[in-house]
């Protein structure tokens, strides 16, 4: 519910989000008496007839529309809908579903859900991000569109993306819906199918050059903190991430989840990988199959895990051997590296290049294989195979979403490696029966670090987001894991869990911000984690509980309360 309160202290709905849970005290409170059918309806109810309608629809993108038609109309109902469903609906709410929303976004348009910042409003952004409603913004998700997921330059399209994370950082870490905003930048498109399209809804010409760009999100940047002083700001989906990271680390509160957050739940789960390893962790040698952005973040984040183990870092980066498109990634191969791809470019083979992923994986004989090339079924039988040869127990970590453009399936994986594999992917696969026991894939979703790693920044008002506090996310991950999945050898907690992780990466990520002295609510320095724990929690949002005003509070299950978080 959704409502403003005025001088008397009447709250009055300010939307449509009317929600048949509210017994007759809350409906009177709320003026919405009659407003509503007069059954007054416990959630399982609600749940029941939400399910059937989703159950009903008969594509992945019917499912994606309802549920959005939902978090617009009745955003309390979606959240209790989206946390006790978490794993059988955030296909629907994010990856993969959400890839083909954007690719139709201009389509099947119906609300605007986001901020659509157009290359033709430079100079006038202030007056722009003024017209936001919600006064109390602490974290925003932008992207220009330019590298949607695995799908290249969605233009304006790729609203979808923000939209989907910021219903994640709900569900998953409590944040409230009304202090997140979703931000598209236009810049134009290179995509020439969207130019054509008659129904393609943002500016009808190329991007515009790489300077005017920065001098944008300069703009930007000054504008949205002029607004909101201690937002966060997570980029999302830029083609090139690199100079954003870098340019405004040190003067905003911003990360990356492309290259911090990908690289953070990669490595929670190659920190659990390891643990179960019989090999020492300075005997892994590493396959990466893609060397552009996202790969080279998480490279570096787990070349940080081998040096906190205490190997130099100029013996560290020598354990990883990145493939692009023109094979191994070397100093002497004769082509201009990509400034991200120098770091690791290998100065020791002599000569020798080697043009395929296979005679990579032949030559290294790695421990690991990890995809983020967004080639489909590019980590082949004959590849897999070698790899159970060269291991007892293998790891492969196909990364690239969506599931069309994964390096290998969860199947494959297991048939190719007599069942072994230690197995992650970016998107979800199904479970598959082995000698009578269910086997489930672990999923290096990022949602398992992002919504802790934004919860945590906006709850110590951190200064800046450190590379230590991202880190600090990773170990947070890996420590989350209960003693029945660690049993199991499981790579990540059940998603169901999230959000008690979510309250483990907050604080950990809190403890980070508190060591490198850019913590700005020092109070919660003097707490216990037990004790920090329980504030973390106590400042979630609960879509049961819905504000009324001071300190009153009703549960939507009908019974009063006291105010319970930043509701």
């Amino acid at each position: 519910m959704k409502f403003q309160i005025d001088g008397s202290g009447t709250p009055h709905p300010t939307t449509i989000d009317f929600d048949t849970s509210f017994d007759i005290s809350a409906r009177k409170a709320l003026h919405i008496q009659g407003l509503v059918p007069p059954a007054i309806e416990g959630f399982s109810k609600q749940e029941r007839r939400c399910m059937e309608q989703i159950n009903l629809k008969s594509t992945a993108i019917d499912k994606y529309s309802y549920l959005s038609n939902l978090r617009n109309t009745n955003a309390g109902l979606f959240y209790r809908l989206l946390i006790d469903h978490m794993k059988e609906l955030t296909p629907y709410v994010y990856t993969p579903t959400v890839g083909e929303a954007c690719l139709k976004w201009s389509h099947i348009y119906t609300n605007p859900e986001g901020l659509y910042l157009s290359c033709s409003d430079k100079g006038n952004l202030r007056d722009v991000i003024s017209n936001w409603p919600q006064e109390a913004v602490e974290i925003a998700v932008v992207t220009d569109g330019s590298r949607i997921l695995g799908l290249g330059d969605l233009g304006v399209n790729g609203m979808g993306i923000p939209v989907g994370k910021l219903a994640l950082y709900v569900g998953c870490a409590g944040i409230h819906p009304e202090r997140t905003l979703p931000i598209t930048i236009d810049f134009g498109t290179d995509n020439e199918e969207f130019l054509a399209d008659d129904l393609y809804m943002g500016a009808r010409h190329k991007r515009i050059p790489e300077a005017e760009q920065k001098e944008f999100i300069d703009e930007m940047m000054a504008a949205l903190t002029d607004r909101w002083r201690q937002i966060v700001i997570q980029f999302e989906d830029f083609k090139s991430p690199f100079w954003s990271l870098e340019r405004y680390r040190n003067t905003y509160t911003v990360f990356n989840d492309d290259i911090q957050g990908t690289g953070a739940v990669i490595l929670g789960g190659l920190i659990s990988a390891f643990k179960a390893s019989s090999i020492p962790i300075d005997q892994h040698r590493l396959v990466f199959m893609g060397a552009g952005s996202a790969a080279t973040g998480v490279a570096r984040q787990i070349c940080g895990l081998f040096e906190r183990h205490g190997i130099p870092e100029s013996e560290a980066k020598k354990m990883f051997w990145l493939v692009d498109s023109r094979g191994l990634v070397t100093a002497d191969r004769g082509d201009e590296l990509a400034d991200h791809k120098v770091f690791f470019a290998r100065d020791d083979n002599n000569g020798r290049q080697f043009g395929t992923l296979e005679e990579v994986v032949d030559f290294v004989q790695p421990t690991g294989l990890i995809g983020l090339c967004t080639i489909g079924g590019v980590f082949t039988e004959s590849i897999v195979r070698k790899m159970a040869k060269f291991n007892s127990e293998p790891i492969i970590f196909p990364l690239s979403n969506p599931s069309s453009k994964s390096e290998c399936t969860y199947a494959q994986a297991m048939e190719w490696t007599d069942n072994r594999v230690v197995f992650a992917s970016g998107s979800p696969f199904p479970s598959i029966m082995v000698d009578g026991v269910e086997r489930t894939p672990g999923q290096g979703n990022n949602m398992y670090v992002f919504p802790g790693i934004g919860l945590g920044t906006i709850l110590c008002e951190a200064a800046h987001v450190t590379e230590s506090m991202i880190y600090a996310s990773a170990a947070g991950l890996a420590a989350s894991l209960n003693a029945t999945e660690k049993a199991r050898g499981d790579l990540y907690p059940e998603l169901p869990r999230v959000r008690e992780v979510s309250v483990i990466v907050a604080r950990e990520v809190i403890r980070a911000a508190q060591k490198e002295g850019v913590d700005r609510k020092k109070t919660l320095q003097f707490m216990s984690d037990a004790e920090l724990d329980a504030y973390i929690r106590s400042k979630m949002y609960d879509p049961k509980v819905v504000e009324l005003g001071g300190s009153r509070a009703v549960s939507r299950e009908g019974s009063p309360k006291g105010q319970r978080g930043r509701l």
